[in-house]
């Protein structure tokens, strides 16, 4: 009996192929090991040659197995779920923001873009079914999508007599704040055949389930049309082999500071290809990466009581790091915080107070901030510390001109400039401090504000984002 084989590439997928021996009960009674399938699962974009079959196959995709026993999680997963299993070892794709229009008349003028959530399949094609490695792609924290593709070859005495083929694609979105129901969008596609193969007992079983969740107590509802499982030729005479799976957990089972009632869970899609009588060759089960959602009723975010519907207070979002983006640009309301966190990425030994192993944290998924408003001392803290380098440093009329003490990491982060009072084992010093435009400096702040509350970000070490400075 050959052994089971996991297919990976650059941290994409897992997915699992048994081929069994001639003395299978599978094989035809009449034919016994005359007929074989062979079915793999693997990440989207890898290149299988025309016509590669049987022991061709084994050895053109075999050469990159890895063997594993659960999907890949994103590389940009925050949360319990990012120690879950393995994490990609490469970025995923993320969705660009929409453009902030000038300041123009008052701070509410001001804002952040919402973000975005709904996802076409079309666009989630696009960005992970690409010849460089299907990757996981993150538009937002509430709009993401991963997929698959299944092979099989089929073969009579060692000779290829065709394959199939098709690609599954699963989109998750919160489609409305202030609704706690996750929508996961399933999608069969891209449908293959070669030779006169028997594909009408070909079955593909489609689930999507949760194998783990924080805290474990925590039960879920759901809905729509899965699991659901049909051949081969039944999923591509439908006019649209589109399923959907939706999950809702109720607010009032999580945990978390300051009563944030979070749940994290792992949802895990499945694809079962399965035996097919008459043919040697056992059931493949293919996993994509795996999801992150959460769901949280935290006091300081949006919907916090639901108001005329409390059984649905709070939200849901996917656990994931989000980026924000401040601009240099001329017309940016907070060109001159963006300047400042430039130089202190860039440049972090040239700012103040000075620090020759500083290692400004927020540029990469290593190294994310962590949202800081449960506990308001260390605010305070984070923020008199930093005025009191502007002073030492830039002198105690610093402000002349209309300027503010801008800080980065940000006072309302966990890595503001007193971090290392609170955590011994934190580099002393690691933060920038500079004068910049009073009205720039505030505007930063307005900004940070909204991207905070509108992404769901929830205080402590279990969330966190990026900063990302375009000009």
């Amino acid at each position: 009996m050959r052994t089971s084989m996991w297919f990976l590439r650059n941290g994409a997928f897992a997915a699992t192929t048994v081929i069994m021996a001639a003395s299978s009960p599978a094989a035809s009674a009449d034919h016994p090991g005359e007929f074989e399938r062979i079915s793999y699962a693997l990440p989207l974009g890898t290149a299988v040659p025309d016509g590669l079959v049987g022991a061709e196959a084994l050895k053109t995709l075999g050469h990159r197995t890895a063997l594993t026993g659960k999907g890949t999680t994103a590389m940009e997963t925050a949360g319990p779920v990012s120690g879950y299993t393995a994490r990609a070892s490469t970025a995923s794709a993320t969705g660009a923001p929409t453009p902030r229009s000038p300041r123009t008349v008052g701070p509410a003028a001001v804002t952040y873009p919402d973000p975005a959530r709904s996802i076409s399949l079309a666009e989630c094609r696009a960005q992970i079914d690409r010849p460089d490695g299907g990757k996981f792609y993150v538009k937002s924290r509430f709009a993401v999508c991963t997929g698959i593709r299944m092979i099989s070859t089929w073969t009579k005495r060692g000779a290829p007599v065709g394959t199939s083929e098709t690609k599954i694609f699963i989109r998750g979105t919160v489609p409305k704040e202030a609704d706690r129901t996750m929508t996961f969008d399933y999608d069969v596609v891209g449908f293959k055949k070669v030779g006169a193969i028997p594909t009408d007992r070909e079955m593909y079983k489609i689930e999507g389930t949760i194998p783990q969740t924080w805290p474990s107590k925590a039960r879920y509802t759901k809905g729509g049309s899965l699991p659901v499982t049909k051949s081969f030729d039944a999923l591509r005479a439908m006019p649209s082999a589109h399923f959907t799976h939706t999950v809702r957990y109720a607010p009032g089972q999580g945990t978390g500071a300051g009563a944030a009632d979070v749940v994290f869970a792992v949802y895990q899609p499945v694809v079962t290809a399965s035996a097919v009588p008459g043919w040697i060759g056992a059931p493949s089960t293919g996993k994509p990466f795996l999801l992150a959602p959460r769901w949280d009723a935290a006091k300081y975010l949006n919907n916090p009581t639901g108001g005329t519907k409390p059984a649905n207070k709070g939200s849901a979002a996917f656990s994931y790091l989000s980026t924000l983006e401040y601009s240099t640009k001329a017309t940016a309301p907070e060109r001159g915080a963006a300047a400042h966190i430039k130089k202190a990425f860039t440049k972090p030994k040239t700012t103040q107070p000075p620090n020759g192993d500083k290692r400004i944290p927020g540029q990469n998924v290593d190294t994310p901030l962590h949202r800081l408003y449960l506990d308001a001392k260390r605010r305070k803290d984070n923020r008199s510390r930093a005025v009191s380098n502007c002073r030492r440093y830039f002198g105690a009329d610093y402000t002349k001109g209309g300027k503010d003490c801008d800080e980065y990491p940000f006072a309302t982060t966990y890595e503001g400039a007193a971090q290392a009072e609170y955590d011994p084992h934190s580099e002393k010093l690691n933060f920038s401090v500079l004068p910049v435009d009073a009205t720039q400096n505030q505007d930063a702040g307005r900004i940070l504000g909204h991207f905070l509350t509108k992404n769901r970000i929830i205080d402590g070490p279990d969330d966190g984002f990026l900063v990302k400075i375009t000009s």
